[in-house]
């Protein structure tokens, strides 16, 4: 599989300035258009108004591209039928030619293959609720598992099942630490209800860790920087636990299940809180990106 790297990207890898890996998917799928590539833009602005290059990534034609440009981040905001790829996707995309916006899996392997060593995104998947009834497990657990990237992010979906994710992420080895929190973000929230065992209070504490990692050398798992959404900007508790309550309520319902339940529950929670959920999700994503570009540049400066 060849990947196609940006001549900014490669030029930034090759001179060990900051990078940070960008996901493609909430282009594509995660907010309605035109306000996708507004936001795809400005995350990418972001990320250099911290000093660091920003690295897009998703698949056009059947070939992983490593930064996109503006006309490619147009098409992956505007063109119908993107698909959605998670790693497993991949080798099945290239072979058909396909063209897809990357999950976090996805993303944070094709990021680790160009040599880029920090990812930002909104949430991960994690395990799902009833997984003792469906076995259903998001896929960027197991490739975080065995993937040597730091992944800045506001905790896990609060529409999976935390407590199982953070046992799940421990049994596999995953680092998880708290970004000036002793707590666990719950991506809408600033606090799941659940502690974290370590905290990292600067982007330069988060860098030793990274150096600390290849020091010891394998095994070849991943850094989650857990950084949660500024109180001021969460979804109001109450209104998120009321609305999330009435969403897994209309799945039963419906019958919904497998991988439709995770966007049938967020795009719920869109409709009933009028949008406010969508608003925390983005604050959540651009302190991650900014973050990502701060340790990014401490990582570099080592």
């Amino acid at each position: 599989m060849t990947l196609v790297v940006s001549g900014e990207v490669r030029e930034a890898i090759d001179a060990r300035r900051p990078v940070v890996a960008l996901e493609s998917t909430i282009i594509a799928h995660g907010l309605p258009r035109p306000r996708n590539l507004q936001v795809a833009l400005e995350l990418e602005d972001v990320v250099r108004r911290e000093g660091g290059v920003p690295a897009t990534i998703a698949v056009l034609d059947g070939r992983p591209h490593i930064g996109l440009d503006k006309a490619q981040l147009e098409r992956v905001a505007n063109e119908d039928g993107m698909r959605k790829l998670g790693h497993r996707d991949l080798p099945l995309a290239v072979a058909a030619g396909a063209s897809g916006a990357t999950t976090v899996s996805a993303t944070a392997l094709l990021a680790a293959l160009a040599g880029i060593r920090v990812f930002a995104t909104g949430g991960l998947g994690g395990v799902h609720r009833e997984w003792t009834v469906t076995q259903d497990e998001s896929a960027d657990l197991g490739l975080l598992a065995r993937t040597r990237i730091t992944v800045v992010c506001a905790g896990v979906k609060s529409i999976l099942d935390v407590p199982a994710t953070l046992q799940r992420l421990e049994t596999l080895g995953v680092a998880v630490a708290g970004y000036g929190t002793d707590r666990f973000p719950g991506f809408y929230l600033s606090d799941s209800g659940h502690p974290v065992d370590w905290r990292l209070d600067t982007p330069e504490q988060v860098a030793d860790v990274m150096r600390a990692q290849d020091g010891l050398g394998r095994p070849e798992s991943a850094l989650i920087v857990a950084q949660p959404v500024p109180q001021a900007e969460q979804l109001d508790p109450e209104l998120h636990a009321r609305v999330l309550a009435d969403a897994l309520r209309a799945s039963e319902v419906e019958g919904i299940s497998g991988q439709a339940v995770t966007p049938f529950l967020l795009d719920h929670l869109v409709r009933h809180t009028d949008g406010a959920s969508l608003s925390a999700n983005l604050a959540a994503v651009r302190g991650n990106v900014r973050l990502a570009a701060r340790i990014a540049a401490a990582w570099s400066r080592g």
